[in-house]
Parts: C-alpha cells; structure tokens; sequence
C-alpha cells in the first residue's frame, strides 16, 4: 500500500494517462447509453456489454473470414451492427416507448443474454488475438511511462468522436429536431419531418458507438464472448453521474471516474469502495448526476 502523501509524481502521471485511456472505451459506452436514453427514453442494459462485444467480434469476423482490415472495419462495423440495432428498435423497442423503464430495462438485458450466450455456445469463454494494425505499432517512451502508439490512438479517436456527437446533438439542425422530438413529437410532425424515422435511426447511431468502442478494444483485449460483461455496470454508474439529460456530462464522468479508479485502487480496494459510495451519495442529492449539476450551477450564475 503506498502512502497518499508520498506517491512520486511518475506514479500520478501514470495513473491520470492510464486513465485517459480506459476512460476512452467508457466514454464511448456512456456517451451511447445516454444518447439511446435521452432521444428514445429507453435504457438499453444490451449496450456496454453485449453489443460492445459484437462490435469486436465483428471486427474479428471481416478480418478472419473477409480479410477486411482494421481501418475499414471502424466503418463497417458501427453500420453493420448499428443496422441490427435498427431492427430491434422496429421490431421491439417501439412499442416500449409509452410504457414504464422497467419493460425496456428487461427486454434489452434478455437480448444482451441471448446474445453473449449464442456467441459463447459457438466460440466458447477464450480469448482471440486481433492484430494492431502496423501504423500504430509501437510506442513513445514520456519518461514516466511507455505510451503504446495504439493506445494514444484510442484516446484521439474517442475524443473526436464524442466530439462530433456533442456538436451534431447541440448545434446543428438535425439536432434540434431531435431534441425537439424528444419532447414534443406532434409538433416536429407538424414541420413533415418523419418523427418514428429519425428516432430508429438515433437508436441506431447509439449502437454503433458502443460498436466502435469494440473495435476499438479488439486490439488491446482478446476477442471474447464476456469481454463485456463486467462494463455495463460501470457505465450505468457514469452515466447516472454525469446525467442522464446531457451529452458531455456521460463522457466528462467516465474520464473522471475511471481515472479516480485507477489512482485509488494503489492505496487498496476499501478506498475504491469509499470513493464510490460518495458517488452515489451525490447522484441521490443531485437528481441531474453530479456534472449536470454543475453545468445548471454554473449557467445560473449573473453574468
């Protein structure tokens, strides 16, 4: 156990980049949970697990079976998957839309089972290796750690990305029919623009952010059927905390939380746990999650 006070500088560091970088998947898995929740009013228990996975099995199958690489399957993952979430949202998620969170919490755990048992029944509990691609072999040493190329690569991708989802759902027009359809559909149907169209295809654009996160971990993780079963939780937590209602918040409170993760775990599991614990204390004080409370704080203030 190493002492609070006298942690070197090269161990903070350390930690905080560490951290940027596991932040990066959740913030991807966070950002699309809360899209899917706050444009569809459905919270989707499949996303940070099942179809996390799915988006590295996919990236798995075109390279085993098509011989279709890692750049191109950032692309064709996320739109193939991203179509299986249209489907579902046609075919089952529709008709929750009126009825209590409760139907669609159900109804989306049962699919993340089905789904991680049928890829377990066919390729088992062990891991395959997906290949880095050779432009990203390598890595840079920064003194106080040797940062992989790849995984600098995840935080750039991850943050542009949520980047550009941040700008199409706040500024642009598109976007404002969509929260405008969110919250008064009669009306936006009043302007001819097809309300149930542009809902499905948000549902489908949620998926296929947690399908980039797949892909993007295939070449750190082993391709597993259970390499995501231990993440939904997580990004329930962060999604709570940083509110349900917003954008940034979801991806700002996966970086903060995975990064206080990782420095407190050195100082023993009973910090982690304490840690956590106030956490909750703040989401059941702040109904809007702890970074959406400080964003209404700071708008309210004169001036």
């Amino acid at each position: 156990m190493v002492d609070l006070i006298g942690v070197p500088p090269q161990v903070l560091f350390g930690q905080l980049l560490l951290g940027l970088i596991n932040g990066s998947f959740y913030a991807l898995l966070s950002l699309g949970l809360a899209v899917i929740f706050g444009m569809l009013n459905v919270i989707n228990f499949a996303h940070g697990g099942a179809l996390y996975m799915a988006g590295a099995f996919t990236a798995y199958f075109l390279l085993t079976y098509l011989g279709i690489g890692y750049w191109p399957a950032l692309l064709l993952a996320p739109l193939a998957v991203g179509a299986l979430g249209i489907v579902i949202e046609k075919t089952m998620l529709a008709r929750l839309y009126k009825l209590d969170h409760l139907y669609g919490l159900l109804l989306t755990f049962g699919l993340a089972l089905i789904i991680e048992g049928l890829f377990r029944n066919s390729y088992g509990v062990s891991g395959r290796p997906y290949p880095i691609p050779a432009a990203l072999a390598g890595g840079h040493n920064l003194g106080f750690m040797f940062l992989p190329t790849y995984r600098g690569w995840v935080v750039v991708a991850s943050l542009i990305v949520c980047f550009g989802t941040w700008f199409l759902i706040e500024r642009t027009r598109l976007g404002a029919y969509l929260r405008a359809g969110t919250e008064n559909p009669t009306l936006v149907r009043a302007f001819g623009i097809n309300v149930p169209v542009m809902m499905t295809l948000t549902c489908g654009f949620g998926v296929a952010l947690a399908v980039f996160a797949g892909v993007l971990a295939a070449p750190i993780f082993q391709v597993n059927p259970l390499m995501g079963s231990d993440l939904i939780i997580v990004v329930f937590a962060i999604v709570v905390i940083g509110g349900m209602g917003t954008i940034l918040g979801p991806v700002a409170g996966a970086f903060i939380v995975v990064t206080l993760q990782n420095y407190l775990a050195q100082f023993g599991g009973w910090v982690t746990v304490i840690t956590g614990a106030i956490f909750v204390v703040c989401v059941l004080l702040f109904r809007r999650g702890v970074v959406g409370e400080l964003t209404r704080l700071l708008r309210s203030r004169p001036g």
